[in-house]
């Protein structure tokens, strides 16, 4: 994906590029792999949950490979500019992460699963970057679509620090925050399902190896942090 050897740090508003009012590129229809729309309205009794976890390309195969998933789709979120591009993103103006949105049936897949999925699947101690991927499009975030939602991410959090500590990591640096207010735009269409159409190309995503149990295990403590990681630079094991 790109790699900067700049210190990464996000946009304030009013540094952030302009963008744009609509999107100057169209997304596919359907998903690649799951056949369903990539956007919405979606059926009846599907939820949404967006999670940024490093380079969205191999972010995005965890998901789809997940039962109880209709579709996902990869774009920006988190940040000021409207409608950005690839490009801009990667330019670390913008103040996005790459997000992939999950589209799934709850009766099948719970929340509570999904995040397992989010947290083993990377590494989300090291603030502004995934491995050998660098810059703010690359921090850990959770956007969450409801107080549900925000209460069982926030306590997969605080179990998930709990085990992470006794494996010898560092403190969670992973944003936290309601989706609303938060747009999620829809990337490039040759982002989306890139690794079905490039079975060998790059993924960046690694998780630590540390498991988390379900239910969460929420006895972590009044030191468990309840907020984002004051230090984006917090290194990993």
């Amino acid at each position: 994906m790109f790699l900067s050897r700049r210190t990464p740090q996000l946009p304030t508003p009013d540094q952030a590029l302009r963008g744009r009012p609509t999107p100057e590129f169209s997304v596919p229809d359907r998903h690649t792999v799951l056949g369903n729309p990539l956007l919405g309205p979606y059926p009846e009794g599907l939820e949404v949950a967006d999670f940024g976890l490093g380079c969205f390309w191999g972010a995005e195969r965890k998901f789809w490979q997940t039962d109880g998933v209709w579709t996902t789709l990869v774009g920006y979120q988190g940040g000021s500019t409207p409608n950005p591009a690839y490009e801009e993103v990667c330019s670390g103006l913008t103040g996005h992460t790459e997000a992939v949105r999950v589209v799934f049936d709850p009766s099948v897949v719970s929340y509570e699963s999904l995040l397992k999925v989010f947290w083993e699947s990377h590494n989300p101690t090291q603030g502004f970057r995934q491995g050998n991927d660098v810059g703010t499009q690359y921090r850990s975030a959770i956007y969450t679509h409801s107080d549900a939602q925000a209460k069982t991410a926030e306590a997969s959090r605080e179990a998930y620090q709990g085990v992470l500590t006794g494996s010898g990591y560092g403190t969670i640096t992973t944003e936290l925050l309601p989706a609303e207010g938060r747009p999620f735009y829809p990337a490039e269409g040759y982002h989306q399902q890139y690794l079905d159409k490039n079975p060998a190309g790059y993924c960046g995503i690694g998780g630590t190896g540390v498991k988390l149990s379900t239910p969460f295990e929420t006895n972590w403590g009044a030191s468990c942090p309840t907020g984002i990681a004051p230090a984006p630079e917090a290194t990993d094991k």
